[in-house]
C-alpha cells in the first residue's frame, strides 16, 4: 500500500464536484408515504434517479434495486468491496440562515441539508472514484458504491438490498466519524408511561413543540391551570445531548415550580431531578461505562400528555460490554421506585456492534486516514447508529474529524469546504488500499 497525494487533482476538479453535488442537495429527500414505484416517497425515488444519471455521465454502470437503493460497480467479480451511504435526510426544521435545499458556499463552509449527513460524503466517494478512473488507476477487486434512502428512518432499505444482492466481503460507510469505527454502542428507545389521576391531568394542557428521537427538543409550551408556560433550549443530536439544552427538563422545572397540585409536582420534580443535565444515567443510578466505548448516554426526546397520564421518551446508547437486558432492568427498577405508577415500554432496539479492529481491511482504512491527515488513526467506537449494524462486514469511516460533533441534524447543517475535499482524498486512498 502506498499513499497518493491527490490534493492538486481534487482542487482542479472541485467546481464540477460542487455543481453535481448541488443537484443532489437540491432534492428534498425526506421520507414520505410510499407510492407505486417509490417505497420511501417520490423525492427519495427522484434522488436515486439523479445519482444514477450523474454516475452514468461519469461512465459508470448503475443499477436500481427495488426502487429503494442504487449502486454503481467497477469490476465484474461476484465478491466485492462496498462503500455504502445514504441520500435520504431528516426534515429541515427550524430557521435556516441559508436555504436548506440549496448548496451554499459561505465563509469557507458548504451549507445544505445532507452536506454532512450524508450526501456530501457518499458523493465524494463517487466523485473520487471518477477521478481515479480518469487518471488510469485500475482496481484489482470489484467495487460497489451503494446509495440508500432509508437510513434516517430505520434502514429497512438494507433488507431490500440483501433480498436480491450478495453482501459485500467488506464495506465502509462514510456516515460517522474518523478514525475507523470498529464498535457502535447498543441503542434502545423506551417510553416511560406514567398514570396520573384525571383531576391532576385536567390542570395541564397537551405539550406543544417539535419532538423526535433524533434530536434534543429546543422549544416547548403548555398551559398550566390557565397560565401559558414556554421554554427555549438548544437543539442538538440525541447522541450528543451535552451539546444542547433540553426543553423537556426545562419545562419540567417550570411546571414543578408553578403548580400546587401534589401529583403534578411529584411527577415533574422526579423527571427534572433524574434527567436535567444528567446525560449519562447518573440520575437513575445507571452511570455505566466501559473502557472500549465510554459512558452510557441517556436523552429525553419526547414528553407527551396522554388520556391517562404522561409518556416520556428516552433514547439510550449503552456501552458495548453491557446488554439490553441490563439496561431494561435498570429502567424497571427506576419505574418500580417512582412515586407515580410507571411502566417501561421498549420501542426500538439496536444491539451493539463490535468488529475485530485487527482485520486487514481496517488496517488499510487506518493507513489511508493516518497517511493523509497525519492524525492519530487508532480505531474508535461511537454512540451513533449507521448502516454498519445492518449490512454484514461493515464499519463506519468518516466524515467528521475528531472534535467535530453535533452538526448533522441541526439547522444550517454544514461542512468546512477543506474538510469535504480532505474526505475525498482519504476515500480515494482508501479505495486503492482496499482494492490493491
Amino acid at each position: 500500500m502506498s499513499t497518493h497525494d491527490f490534493r492538486e487533482l481534487i482542487e482542479k476538479n472541485k467546481t464540477q464536484f460542487y455543481d453535481d453535488l448541488a443537484k443532489i442537495i437540491a432534492i428534498p429527500s425526506v421520507k414520505e408515504k410510499p407510492e407505486l414505484g417509490a417505497p420511501y416517497g417520490i423525492q427519495n425515488k427522484k434522488v436515486l434517479e439523479k445519482i444514477i444519471e450523474i454516475a452514468e455521465s461519469y461512465g459508470f454502470q448503475a443499477q436500481l434495486v427495488d426502487n429503494a437503493l442504487a449502486y454503481i460497480q467497477v469490476g465484474s467479480a461476484e465478491d466485492y468491496i462496498g462503500i455504502i451511504g445514504h441520500l435520504d435526510v431528516v426534515a429541515a426544521g427550524g430557521k435556516w440562515t441559508y436555504p436548506p435545499f440549496k448548496l451554499t458556499q459561505a465563509n469557507g463552509k458548504l451549507y445544505g441539508r445532507g452536506i454532512l449527513d450524508n450526501k456530501g460524503p457518499i458523493f465524494s466517494c463517487l466523485y473520487g472514484l471518477k477521478l481515479l478512473s480518469e487518471q488510469g488507476y485500475r482496481l484489482n477487486k470489484t467495487l460497489r458504491i451503494i446509495f440508500g434512502t432509508d437510513e434516517e428512518s430505520g434502514s429497512s432499505d438494507i433488507n431490500c438490498y440483501l433480498e436480491s444482492e450478495k453482501a459485500p466481503t467488506f464495506a465502509f460507510t462514510p456516515d460517522c466519524k474518523y478514525p475507523v469505527v470498529y464498535g457502535e454502542r447498543g441503542i434502545i428507545n423506551v417510553e416511560m408511561i406514567s398514570i396520573l389521576p384525571p383531576e391532576s391531568l385536567a390542570r395541564i394542557s397537551e405539550i406543544e413543540g417539535e419532538q423526535a428521537r433524533s434530536f434534543v427538543p429546543d422549544m416547548l409550551t403548555c398551559s398550566l391551570e390557565g397560565e401559558m408556560l414556554s421554554v427555549r433550549g438548544k437543539r442538538a443530536p440525541s447522541n450528543a445531548p451535552e451539546l444542547g439544552e433540553n426543553a423537556i427538563t426545562l419545562l419540567a422545572e417550570k411546571i414543578k415550580n408553578h403548580t400546587e397540585d401534589s401529583v403534578l409536582k411529584a411527577y415533574f420534580t422526579g423527571l427534572y431531578d433524574a434527567l436535567h443535565e444528567k446525560h449519562h444515567g447518573e440520575g437513575m443510578e445507571m452511570a455505566w461505562q466501559d473502557e472500549m466505548s465510554g459512558k452510557l448516554s441517556m436523552t429525553p426526546y419526547l414528553l407527551e400528555k396522554t388520556t391517562t397520564g404522561f409518556k416520556l421518551g428516552l433514547s439510550i446508547r449503552y456501552p458495548v460490554s453491557y446488554t439490553e437486558a441490563q439496561i431494561l432492568a435498570g429502567l424497571e427498577k427506576v419505574a418500580n421506585q417512582a412515586e407515580i405508577p410507571t411502566k417501561v415500554a421498549l420501542i426500538r432496539s439496536l444491539p451493539s456492534l463490535l468488529v475485530d479492529k485487527n482485520r486487514l481491511e481496517i488496517k488499510q482504512l487506518t493507513k489511508a486516514y493516518g497517511d493523509v491527515t497525519g492524525l492519530d488513526s487508532t480505531p474508535v467506537t461511537t454512540t451513533g447508529a449507521t448502516y454498519a449494524r445492518f449490512l454484514p462486514e461493515t464499519v463506519a469511516f468518516g466524515p467528521s474529524f475528531p472534535g467535530q460533533k453535533g452538526i448533522a441534524h441541526n439547522v444550517d447543517e454544514y461542512m468546512d469546504e477543506e474538510d469535504l475535499l480532505l474526505n475525498m482524498e482519504i476515500y480515494m486512498n482508501a479505495i486503492l488500499n482496499l482494492c490493491e
